[in-house]
């Protein structure tokens, strides 16, 4: 048996309906099904399918008792470091998702740039921002970053 992938992320939100909007409109995901389980305090609850068809995050209420990585930054301004750092998506164009993301509320961490990484370099083209949740997120031109095993 071995690891087939990334199934979810899960996220708890301020803000649910605000939270699924920006995940939705900006990022192209879709709601995949919908819940609540009273037994963790979840009124309410949705996986959210990524244009891939794959990979998913998981949003939960305010409210809900659920395990979660570390403590939550003090402030919107403020970074948290902790065991999960940020989610990351490949997008087709940097610039125009950041315009766009920045239009439905996320706030730039890192400009849009090009970045080369070990040796012989390997281009990537990133950017890094807040989601109007406050997750971390950098979104990724399209990169293999299986050249190190062939």
């Amino acid at each position: 048996m071995s690891v087939k992938g990334l199934a979810h992320a899960a996220i708890q939100a301020e803000d649910y309906e605000g939270t699924l909007d920006f995940y939705i409109r900006v990022l192209g995901f879709t709601v995949g099904h919908s819940w609540s389980l009273p037994a963790f305090k979840i009124k309410t609850a949705s996986m959210l399918v990524s244009p891939d068809g794959r990979t998913c995050i998981e949003v939960f209420d305010r409210g809900a008792e659920v395990p979660a990585e570390g403590d939550k930054a003090p402030s919107r301004e403020e970074v948290k470091h902790g065991a999960l750092l940020h989610l990351a998506f490949y997008v087709e164009n940097v610039d125009e998702m950041v315009d766009k993301a920045l239009a439905h509320g996320a706030r730039i961490y890192v400009e849009p740039g090009n970045l080369e990484l070990g040796e012989p370099p390997l281009r990537v083209r990133n950017a890094v921002l807040h989601s109007p949740n406050g997750e971390i997120i950098e979104l990724i031109e399209e990169v293999d970053f299986n050249v190190g095993t062939r």
